[in-house]
């Protein structure tokens, strides 16, 4: 044998910004230990115009230096004796010819030492698990403004079609009979799409489909990516094509339900590659997280650039999305989404988890900024809220962790607002003085100079920097003009988060695991 001298290898530059990282995952521990907490809540950050992914994180961490050392208060033994009673039942299936034993058998024959064992392997696979591409979910009404832009697209409804919404839509096969709800129980009334979208309403969304057909629905969700690997540069992408439905399978039922985010799965990737499109003007980017390659001399060798891979919708309906977005955090569900100076737009989610009768909810926001030109998509899922039954079912709780990261991250990059900031909304201070944390292409001294001469005078929260209340279109947005308008949104949908989606019973329903 030939025995060579060791050569360094080539390195790898990240798209992750440093500063974006350490406040998500401080915004999201925040949430975990000192708010209301959750089963996990995960965080994605991305540039909607290239697919590079600043930021991605959850409450599920562990030390790098020490990867097997767990959290003895999140993982007490009664907890790994529970993880490992179900691993052992897998093991003991697979051992004997695929019979099955119950959890309370299973002591039977594993030894306390083996199970123990088996729950820190389990347990070890749910802190190294990265939830944003590995795991899978329904996601909700943040579906509704894929479900709205493919039917514009294919002129199935234009922005001023209206549908009527009295609260629910009843459906039958002639011996069943399935009563759908929509998020407000008596109703919205005669909606548009924008309105629509602003109010979360589950009647339009699923009149929107019913015109639209199984065929050309089941097109757009593979338009958009659901059902469809997006070939991020990490490994461990959720596959998640047995879990929609293609149109041979898509019956009313799930049609109606799918066309506001249930019955079907997505990963928080696809979710924010197809928003990113959506928003961007059309163009579907690759996720990735690598920049740059170099040599060991530091030499670049490969620099990684924007790879387009499909468009998904017109710059006409793109605008059109952008607006209502915008006009939904303005004035509808998602108004704990603003921040002051910023045009943010964006959308909340509120799904069931399964089993329906368990009464667990996924609660989501996914938002961007700014709207007139889009360079930061942020995007938060917070999974089983540490709260019983429907009090779970509040976008809210996403919503103001999404808050926090968009605006920290808009001044990272010292994106530039569109109106008068809050001169108290700065960036996380408790960070910068750990970690010396500056905005990008920011000295320290201006640095110190934006703490000791911020502006006087702010302006009102939010959106109320706009120059004028009058109507505007979709040619509005695309020339850069937003406007605000206002809408009498469901009080409970507004302050909070969004009723959750009422399912029949016996609907179809695609497998989950845990409902991700």
């Amino acid at each position: 044998s030939v025995i060579r001298e060791a050569t360094d290898g080539n390195s790898l530059v990240t798209t992750i910004n440093y500063n974006i990282q350490r406040t998500v995952e401080k915004y999201l521990q925040e949430w975990q230990t000192q708010d209301v907490g959750s089963k996990v809540a995960s965080a994605i950050v991305m540039d909607p115009k290239t697919g590079e992914i600043l930021a991605m994180a959850s409450t599920k961490q562990y030390d790098l230096n020490e990867p097997r050392k767990l959290d003895d208060a999140e993982y007490p033994e009664s907890l790994l004796l529970e993880l490992g009673k179900k691993e052992a039942q897998i093991v003991y299936k697979r051992e004997h010819e695929n019979k099955s034993i119950s959890l309370e058998e299973v002591s039977q024959y594993f030894t306390q030492e083996e199970l123990l064992s088996y729950g820190r392997q389990a347990a070890w696979n749910e802190v190294w698990r990265n939830p944003v591409i590995s795991d899978t979910y329904e996601p909700g009404s943040t579906v509704k403004p894929f479900t709205v832009a493919g039917a514009l697209e294919e002129s199935v409804i234009k922005p001023k079609t209206t549908f009527t919404c009295d609260g629910k839509v009843t459906l039958s096969d002639g011996v069943h009979t399935w009563v759908i709800r929509c998020i407000k129980r008596d109703g919205h009334g005669t909606i548009d799409a924008e309105q629509a979208l602003m109010q979360s309403c589950n009647v339009y969304m699923m009149n929107t489909a019913f015109a639209e057909g199984a065929e050309t629905f089941v097109k757009y969700q593979h338009v958009f990516g659901f059902g469809d690997k997006t070939t991020v540069d990490l490994p461990g992408e959720a596959d998640t094509a047995s879990l929609v439905y293609t149109a041979d399978t898509l019956g009313k039922t799930t049609l109606a339900t799918n066309s506001f985010g249930q019955n079907f799965n997505v990963t928080m990737i696809q979710m924010a590659s197809a928003f990113s499109s959506v928003i961007n003007g059309g163009s579907y980017y690759k996720p990735h997280v690598v920049k740059q390659i170099l040599n060991a001399n530091g030499t670049v060798i490969k620099d990684v650039q924007p790879e387009l891979m499909r468009v998904t919708v017109s710059e006409d309906t793109s605008a059109f999305l952008r607006e209502a977005l915008f006009q939904t955090v303005e004035g509808g569900t998602g108004k704990r989404a603003q921040i002051q100076g910023y045009h943010v737009g964006g959308k909340t989610g509120t799904a069931q988890k399964l089993p329906r009768s368990a009464k667990n909810y996924l609660v989501s926001f996914l938002g961007f900024a700014p709207v007139e030109d889009p360079q930061l998509l942020v995007y938060v899922v917070v999974d089983t809220p540490n709260l019983e039954g429907e009090a779970q079912a509040s976008a809210s709780f996403a919503t103001k962790i999404e808050q926090k990261i968009m605006n920290d991250a808009l001044q990272f990059l010292n994106i530039q607002p569109q109106g008068e900031t809050d001169p108290n909304a700065s960036l996380n201070k408790d960070l910068q003085s750990e970690e010396g944390i500056l905005g990008e292409n920011q000295s320290k001294e201006e640095d110190e100079n934006a703490e000791s001469g911020k502006k006087e005078g702010a302006s009102e929260k939010s959106g109320n920097n706009s120059s004028t209340k009058k109507e505007s279109s979709a040619s509005d947005a695309q020339e850069g003009k937003v406007v605000k308008r206002s809408v009498d949104t469901d009080e409970k949908a507004e302050d909070e988060g969004e009723v959750p989606d009422e399912l029949p019973s016996t609907a179809e329903s695609t497998e989950s695991t845990s409902g991700r």
